[in-house]
């Protein structure tokens, strides 16, 4: 008998208006490369397809066919980074190549910036903690302040939230749980 089966989420697509501007905007903001090109046999859009590792082909695929008077369907595309100065780095490019709607979020277990990206697609680049509360949370996020008060802002508030964890006990309550099904 195979091994438990536990798909992991890999990449997404949207569709988008102005596939060339979309391409250039996430490879600049978010360093994506652009791994390959072409028409789809099933799927009759243009296709770009985006990554920015080694291992894995493409993490973003963007398809053309997206009506000019068509809103955007997209919740959130998220980011992951590892310090708070990526948080800082990726506001500046992103506004520096159309973002609008920048706004800075503290999750407890995440800090977040969220902006529209050239369609208006809401994009999310976060930060974990090393702690974990119960969701939905958000405090405003300044990340004008420094780093240290951030962190510190950050621990006080998750650790006065009745349902705080350190999220390598979170994690290891996931792991017990096992797979839902």
């Amino acid at each position: 008998m195979s091994a438990v089966c536990n798909p992991q989420l890999a990449h997404c697509g949207i569709f988008v208006r102005d596939i060339d501007a979309m391409t250039q905007f996430y490879t600049q903001v978010f360093g994506l490369r652009l791994t390959d090109q072409g028409v789809g046999g099933t799927f009759k859009f243009k296709l770009h397809f985006l990554s920015g590792s080694a291992d894995q082909h493409h993490q973003l695929v963007l398809a053309s066919g997206r009506a000019a008077d068509s809103p955007s369907t997209v919740m959130q595309l998220s980011f992951k980074v590892t310090a708070i100065d990526h948080l800082r780095q990726v506001r500046e490019r992103a506004l520096a190549h159309g973002a609008s709607q920048m706004r800075g979020m503290n999750h407890g277990n995440a800090m977040s910036i969220y902006f529209h990206d050239l369609e208006g697609n809401t994009v999310e680049v976060y930060l974990d903690t090393p702690w974990q509360i119960p969701q939905p949370h958000g405090d405003p996020l300044d990340l004008d302040k420094s780093d240290e008060a951030l962190w510190a802002e950050t621990e006080a508030a998750c650790r006065a939230d009745p349902g705080f964890m350190p999220a390598d006990v979170w994690s290891s309550n996931f792991r017990a749980q096992g797979p839902s099904r």
